[in-house]
């Protein structure tokens, strides 16, 4: 009968544990709330405590002093005395985890993030979107704890210390180079397995493939190059922290509007008569209504005017309210013209009076007609500009054209 159990739950294992079950439950919790895992105070300080439990039973004189005095006994005051990233980095096999030469380990390795692109229409993101993801990442392996064998067949590798990798010094000549290579004894695994006590899941590898649904909330107001983020659920492996799960908003290309930040662009197109009498106009918007507006009458609309639709922009996002639509009319003319000559000559009752040419006297005149354009036929410019290019090429570099 022990005296407590408070270091046992905090670490989630019975006062009768075995050494490994004590490593393997402060190797799990320890990954969880390291400060580099898990920023927040709270885990800041559970980091601490289980450390310090594991300090002391890991060690088995303290642990037998605990069983039977409590944290209160004889050797129990100097808990928490080490830096938890010593103890830690001491567990995880020293400098794994990075930190400079002769320095102190910063911590445990840290996973890759995984990233992906997700493509969204402008609509989804005006409106907002709820979507899944489908994808394949690597997991540890469920049945082996991701230790790649049976409980206490996985010993340490001895060439390289656990690491997966150590250094090798070579001379050539006066030259003598030291350099990181990946461990030939475990290749670089950091351990060593009986091939009969492999993990017949994942066959010594300690990971799996697993497939994950992801469900991303497309905010509305979102932009292209966003990014939402999931903590943590990136590719596992042993003794790491994983990384994240980053998912990078691009946004598709729309047929009718453009997006320039919180404001949206189009083109409208608009007969005559509706740019030069006034009519009314609508067309739909993404948001799924429709824009409907009214020229008035004596407002005339040109060719390339553009116009703003307060409001009606995209969603500003955390401040609220909507940015500007900015619509290009585009003035459709009559594609056969006024044939009539009662139609012009009332456009000529209603329309400016036409302005007079003014040719300054003395000016040489070409009358001349002017015809459809046909490339084949009109190309002949553009061949004789080209011939006129080679012209200068045949030349020669130190031909240059006479000053007039």
């Amino acid at each position: 009968m022990v005296k407590e159990t408070k270091l046992y739950d905090l670490l989630g294992v019975s006062p009768d544990a075995s050494d490994t079950q004590i490593k393997k439950a402060y190797r799990k919790a320890a990954l969880k709330y390291h400060p580099d895992k898990n920023p927040s105070e709270e885990a800041a300080e559970k980091f601490k405590e289980i450390t310090s439990a594991y300090e002391v039973l890991s060690d088995e004189t303290k642990r037998t002093q605990y069983d039977e005095y409590g944290t209160e006994g004889p050797g129990m005051g100097g808990m928490g005395g080490m830096d938890p990233n010593d103890i830690f980095s001491q567990f995880f096999g020293g400098g794994m985890f990075g930190g400079g030469a002769g320095g102190r380990p910063q911590g445990p390795k840290r996973g890759k993030d995984v990233k992906h692109s997700l493509e969204v229409s402008l609509e989804d993101l005006y409106k907002g979107k709820t979507t899944k993801l489908a994808l394949n990442k690597t997991i540890l392996c469920k049945s082996c704890d991701g230790r790649g064998g049976k409980e206490g067949a996985v010993k340490q590798c001895t060439g390289c210390g656990g690491n997966g990798v150590k250094f090798v010094t070579r001379q050539m000549g006066p030259v003598i180079q030291r350099f990181q290579t990946e461990c030939d004894a475990c290749h670089g695994e950091g351990s060593i397995i009986n091939p009969k006590d492999r993990c017949t899941t994942c066959r010594g590898k300690k990971t799996v493939s697993e497939k994950k649904i992801l469900v991303v909330h497309i905010d509305p107001g979102m932009k292209d190059g966003e990014t939402v983020t999931f903590r943590g659920e990136g590719d596992q492996a042993p003794d790491t922290i994983t990384g994240d799960v980053i998912i990078i908003i691009h946004e598709k290309e729309h047929p009718d509007f453009t997006r320039k930040g919180n404001d949206l662009f189009k083109k409208q197109k608009i007969d005559l008569l509706t740019a030069i009498a006034g009519g009314e106009i609508a067309f739909p918007h993404i948001s799924g209504a429709w824009i409907k507006t009214e020229i008035l009458p004596g407002e005339v609309i040109s060719h390339g005017v553009v116009k703003v639709i307060p409001d009606q922009g995209m969603p500003i996002r955390r401040v609220g309210g909507h940015g500007n639509l900015f619509v290009t009319f585009e003035v459709e003319f009559p594609k056969n013209g006024f044939a009539s000559e009662d139609k012009l000559k009332l456009l000529e009752q209603v329309l400016p009076a036409r302005p007079k040419v003014k040719i300054p006297a003395g000016k040489e005149i070409d009358e001349v007609q002017l015809e459809e354009f046909d490339q084949s036929k009109h190309a002949s410019g553009r061949r004789g500009a080209a011939d006129e290019d080679e012209y200068y090429e045949e030349s020669g570099p130190g031909v240059q054209c006479a000053s007039q």
